[in-house]
């Protein structure tokens, strides 16, 4: 049995989280909390597998709150926030500093579409309660944030890329995906992104990425090249393809189904690698809830690409990733930190 804590300065939320985790027999919500003062006191009374956390709540903000949580007692925490620019923002800030994912709060409708959303928050509190959970060291060094790496001079200026790098992640993808681009110079090849995320919070996430990586990285758009130096993050409501145009690869946006239940899907966009660019690309699968993107990578092995995989030992939560180990498409199993590394051999062994 999996026992909640609900933090929410919200009594209808409180009781809408209730209802819903409560649904579910494997699920058990042991209490609730107004604000972080109260949670803390039934953290410790209580002692639950997982909490639900409010970004915005009065007396302290959810993010302070997770950041002591984080220092003192780590435990899976799912966000709960709203789907704006500021919420986006806070959430990703929340993901830094080691929760494991996050659930979208309506302002509209209320009842309604956390309703809609029930299966969804009930497979994330699931998947926190096994996940590997990091805490945060209390010195200073450790909350400073990371500085702007430095961008080679010309470097919007590369021609077409020959090598396309395909990375999908979903559950501790937005902090995986970071570890990986900071480690990459601006020569590397082109890279495509699917990360399952929210429409609003797609730019932001990318803007972060863009800030701590010597590559450019942007929102894909419909239609963009695909250039050496730069890397393409799915929008949150549209699946990413690649697909070639005369010499050139571009980004293409498609509007339609989601896919192993996602949108964006890394199925989608690993199967259009697999097909238009083939041998000449490489294929990565980081942490995530799932198996969105498992057999599509043994489509990209198919077709004569390499295709590395996130280890267990290093994985928020080892679902993806596991489910192309155990169908064997994966060639290698690594932990997120020779991740990078791999990459520029690979680049280096294509010459």
């Amino acid at each position: 049995m999996i026992r909640v804590l609900v933090v929410d300065d919200s009594a209808l939320i409180r009781q809408l989280l209730t209802k819903i985790l409560e649904s579910d027999p494997q699920i058990e919500v042991v209490g609730s909390a107004p604000d972080p003062y109260v949670a803390r006191d039934k953290i410790k009374k209580l002692n639950p597998d997982v909490l639900t956390l409010d970004v915005e709540m009065p007396r302290m903000d959810g993010v302070t709150f997770l950041r002591n949580l984080m220092r003192l007692r780590p435990m899976p925490v799912v966000m709960v926030s709203t789907l704006t620019d500021a919420g986006a923002d806070v959430t990703l800030r929340a993901l830094e500093l080691g929760a494991v994912d996050y659930v979208s709060k309506p302002k509209l409708n209320v009842q309604e579409e956390l309703q809609g959303y029930a299966r969804e928050i009930i497979d994330k509190v699931k998947a926190a309660a096994r996940a590997r959970v990091r805490g945060i060291d209390a010195s200073p060094a450790a909350s400073k944030p990371l500085q702007a790496p430095s961008r080679a001079a010309g470097a919007g200026h590369f021609k077409t890329t020959d090598m396309i790098i395909a990375i999908g992640a979903s559950t501790g993808g937005t902090e995986a995906i970071k570890d990986v681009l900071c480690q990459l110079p601006p020569s590397t090849p082109g890279i495509v992104i699917t990360q399952h995320i929210p429409a609003a919070f797609s730019k932001p996430f990318s803007e972060r990425l863009n800030n701590n990586s010597a590559m450019t990285v942007t929102q894909a758009e419909d239609g963009q090249q695909i250039l050496p130096g730069h890397a393409y993050v799915a929008p949150g409501d549209r699946h990413l393809e690649v697909v070639r145009d005369g010499a050139r690869f571009v980004c293409r946006l498609l509007d339609t189904e989601p896919v192993n239940r996602h949108k964006p899907s890394v199925e989608v966009m690993f199967n259009s690698v697999a097909r238009n660019v083939g041998k000449n690309a490489l294929c990565v699968l980081l942490t995530g809830m799932g198996d969105d993107g498992a057999d599509a990578m043994g489509e990209m092995k198919k077709a004569g690409a390499p295709t590395i995989a996130q280890d267990e030992a290093s994985s928020v939560v080892w679902g993806m990733p596991g489910e192309a180990v155990k169908r064997g498409h994966a060639d290698e199993v690594l932990p997120l930190h020779n991740i990078a590394e791999r990459i520029l051999y690979h680049v280096a062994k294509r010459g």
